[in-house]
């Protein structure tokens, strides 16, 4: 890819998408500009990644083909009046924060601009990301095909229309959560039954990492996967009764209805 990117804001997320760049070779460090608040975060960024840094938002406006904004939504206003007359001419503009609009986004900087808008998840900084973009009409085919490979750096990257992004957050960007929640609890009962916390941990988290390659990799419905461990009779299937019992699902499912709804209501605020 013969393009520079750029990163306003180089929090964690920031940082995994760079190392998922680097680390897939799609550029070298020298075709990447990050800025950040402190000079403690730039140093540690030079020093690990080796890429450029700068103080000035301006700066990394100015020199990048694509730009990142990789900053808290409420901080998206202040940063765009700071930089929208320096974008370079054609530069794909993609936000990485929740319930910031790509009408916002054109809004905001008043202009016809490249815009994406984009949902990741904390096991980017792991390589095990999920990412969802959406893009506007002015952003070319070519142009998403190096979107998608800057997030296909980090997991798995999926295009959808942006209408469908504010349910994004409750089944890919929260649900970590849930899953450690799980993990957490499948270890607890490891430990009860006698089993070491380290272990039961290990096990636990290996658990549903191979059930997920499971499904992905195999291709078969969740239910059918789920058959093939309940023997007749066995251990399995009295373990998934007591799950149904105690509403294991419908706590699921209402845990995400109350994820969209604050998602959506971000969304609405910023449109």
């Amino acid at each position: 890819m013969n393009k520079k990117i750029g990163f306003i804001g180089c929090g964690k997320m920031a940082q995994a998408i760079i190392g998922g760049i680097l680390k897939s070779k799609a550029v070298t460090p020298g075709h990447i500009i990050a800025t950040a608040k402190t000079k403690e975060t730039l140093a540690d960024v030079k020093n690990r990644l080796g890429i450029e840094i700068c103080f000035s938002n301006k700066q990394a406006a100015v020199e990048t083909d694509i730009l990142f904004l990789a900053v808290k939504p409420d901080l998206h206003s202040a940063v765009i009046d700071e930089i929208k007359d320096y974008i370079k001419p054609g530069a794909i503009i993609i936000t990485i924060a929740a319930g910031i609009s790509l009408d916002y986004l054109e809004k905001a900087f008043g202009q016809k601009i490249k815009a994406i808008r984009s949902m990741v998840n904390t096991p980017s900084l792991v390589g095990g990301g999920m990412s969802v973009i959406a893009a506007n009409t002015l952003v070319s085919a070519e142009d998403l095909e190096e979107v998608i490979q800057i997030f296909s750096s980090i997991g798995r990257a999926e295009v959808m229309e942006e209408k469908m992004l504010d349910a994004i957050p409750a089944i890919s960007g929260s649900s970590p959560a849930y899953v450690y929640m799980f993990i957490e609890a499948l270890a607890d009962g490891g430990v009860k039954a006698g089993l070491p916390r380290k272990q039961s941990y290990q096990m636990a988290a290996q658990a549903v990492l191979g059930a997920a390659k499971m499904v992905l990799e195999t291709g078969k419905h969740p239910a059918e996967l789920k058959d093939q461990v309940c023997t007749p009779g066995g251990a399995t299937i009295e373990a998934v009764a007591e799950l149904e019992k105690k509403g294991f699902r419908a706590a699921v499912l209402s845990a995400m209805e109350e994820c969209y709804d604050k998602t959506k209501a971000l969304s609405d605020n910023n449109k």
